[in-house]
């Protein structure tokens, strides 16, 4: 009977050292650039707060009353102002707008605040006097429209949401940057004729 040969059996080389480092050093990498990006995202931003105060033109709005109650879920107060609700005859595009679309609302001087005067689906040029500050749609009715501008949530400390009526009503300084961005300046308890202005 012919001999049976049997081969040794093949050892597998071990994996190289540098070969398997090199994974880990791709996702440590990864991590820095992450935080390196989180980092930057957070200065960016604070970068634009402060520019728009610094650079924005500041304007008046009034709010429409709002509850103190809110401050039972918390130190921020939801504010509604006069021109978030928008007459629909005010509206000067084609088609009604959709629900979310940016719109362009057109606003000037009447007394001690702004108010809208007209709205645009794209950004219109103004004349002296007016600004365009932008905003998007949250409702849309028969005959007016309902609008958020992102500064609708206002930090109240304590002691000041202690001050705040049922009905109160408050004057808001807002600065709207060359580029469109707007944030609260300041925030002002509006008087009964027997109160004297309180800052916020």
């Amino acid at each position: 009977m012919p001999s049976e040969t049997f081969s040794s059996p093949t050892s597998i080389p071990p994996v190289a050292t540098a070969q398997s480092a090199l994974p880990e050093a791709r996702r440590r990498v990864g991590m820095w650039w992450l935080l390196a990006a989180q980092v930057l995202f957070v200065l960016a931003v604070a970068v634009a707060g402060y520019a728009t105060g610094a650079l924005g033109e500041t304007i008046t709005l009034h709010t429409t009353p709002i509850d103190p109650r809110d401050l039972n879920y918390g130190d921020h107060l939801n504010l509604s102002y006069s021109i978030s609700q928008i007459p629909g005859g005010l509206w000067k595009g084609g088609a009604l707008p959709r629900r979310k679309q940016a719109v362009y609302v057109v606003l000037e001087p009447q007394q001690d605040r702004y108010e809208a005067v007209a709205v645009y689906s794209q950004e219109p040029a103004v004349p002296a006097g007016q600004v365009v500050l932008r905003g998007w749609v949250n409702d849309v009715f028969r005959r007016s429209m309902r609008l958020r501008y992102g500064f609708e949530k206002y930090y109240v400390p304590a002691e000041v949401g202690r001050k705040l009526k049922p009905k109160q009503l408050l004057r808001v300084q807002v600065s709207i940057a060359p580029w469109g961005q707007a944030r609260i300046k300041q925030v002002d308890i509006l008087p009964s004729p027997k109160q004297a202005k309180a800052p916020l």
